[in-house]
């Protein structure tokens, strides 16, 4: 097996990363709709979950050619710098997070569950990384191979 050949293009890696933070964005938006019948779990974890499988999808966009776990480790790491930051209330940092664009990118208060919905986000971004964007099979992408029959 040639790691090289079965890594995909740069460029059909960036559209598929694009493709789909393009179909998460409305999904996470939607998901804060309170006018939209959720589940109430839904209702209080899909945002978060989905927010960091944008991030997710954004780092692989920019980096395409790092390996899946490096790109997980950039994206929890800001999502939680992200999260943390929510403790500190810096005048400037209060009045940008009070605008809808600061809101949903710098969120508006510290929660220990959305630090678990960003794992969770950033796990699914893996997963979707290894089936669509490597093309591999997960038990393949992890070196499984099936025993002989």
């Amino acid at each position: 097996m040639n790691p090289a050949h079965d890594r995909p293009s740069t460029s059909r890696t960036r559209l598929l990363s694009l493709g789909l933070a393009v179909l998460v964005i409305p999904l996470g938006l939607a998901s804060r709709r309170k006018s939209l019948p959720w589940p109430a779990f839904f209702a209080t974890y899909a945002g978060d979950t989905l927010w960091a499988l944008l991030v997710y999808l954004l780092v692989r966009f920019v980096a395409p050619r790092r390996a899946a776990l490096t790109v997980a480790a950039v994206a929890l790491t800001f999502s939680f710098a992200i999260e943390f930051s929510q403790d500190y209330h810096a005048p400037w940092l209060d009045a940008a997070r009070r605008t809808l664009p600061g809101r949903l990118v710098l969120g508006a208060g510290f929660l220990w569950s959305d630090l678990v919905c960003y794992f969770v986000g950033i796990l699914v971004g893996v997963g979707l990384d290894v089936v669509l964007l490597t093309g591999r099979r997960p038990d393949r992408a992890a070196g499984m191979t099936e025993a002989p029959r």
